[in-house]
Parts: structure tokens; sequence; C-alpha cells
């Protein structure tokens, strides 16, 4: 069953909007080689190649989030997010340098505005795995 309702188009904006303005900071600060990422990537042992590549993966899911093909900036974002919960559970803790797990939260909120995304607009998702794997 498709996600059906009024608002849908409303909440749609807000998730793509939430997103893109989590995100796009982050861009800012991987680009830029801020101390705060150059050190977490400097943990993660991915400094600078791994700072670089995210950032730029980041920078698309953002602008795709702008874009008619904002589906597909949820797929990105989910998987960019589910990288960066891993390593958060893993390697860098839930607070990083005294943030009160701000890094994290953001993102938590990053993934479920992109999981309500990819929900909301699951007969896309499905199309593509049709295409993918014709049966």
């Amino acid at each position: 069953m498709e996600l059906k309702n009024k608002h849908l188009p409303y909440l749609l904006w807000a998730s793509r909007a939430i997103a893109a303005m989590i995100i796009l900071p982050s861009v800012l600060f991987k680009l830029t080689n801020s101390i705060e990422s150059v050190f977490l990537f400097s943990l993660l042992e991915m400094e600078p190649a791994g700072r670089y590549t995210i950032g730029i993966l980041e920078l698309i899911a953002a602008g795709l989030f702008l874009s008619p093909f904002y589906f597909y900036g949820a797929i990105l974002g989910a998987g960019l997010m589910v990288g960066a919960i891993y390593f958060h559970l893993t390697i860098l803790g839930l607070e990083v340098r005294n943030d009160g797990g701000l890094l994290f939260s953001m993102a938590i909120v990053e993934l479920l505005c992109c999981l309500f995304i990819i929900a909301a607009k699951k007969h896309v998702a499905v199309g593509m795995f049709r295409k993918l794997f014709p049966l």
C-alpha cells in the first residue's frame, strides 16, 4: 500500500528540506578542510581521500534533494548515513569532541528523512528493482 495523504507533498518537501539543511553544512566542513572533519576522518584512517569522497557524495545527495530526482538523493543519503551511524557506533562514539551527540543525532534525523522519502515513493523503488532484476 502506497502512502497517500493530502499532506504528503508537504511532508516530502519538509523531509527534503531538512535532509538538505543537515547535509549541506557537512559538505562545507568536509571540502574546506575543517579541523573537525580532518580529526574525524583521521580517526577513521580515511583522511583525506575518504573525507573528499564522502563530501562529494554528500554534495550530490544534497543536489538531488533539491531536484525532481530527490528519491535518488534519499537512497544515496540513507546509504551515507548508515555508514556514518556505523562509524559512530563502532569507532567514533556517540559524542565526538564534546559535541553532546550532535553529529550522531543529525545522522539519525537525516536517515529518518531519507527513509520517509523512500517509503513514500516506494513505487519508484519497486520500478527500479524490476528494471534491475527482471523476472
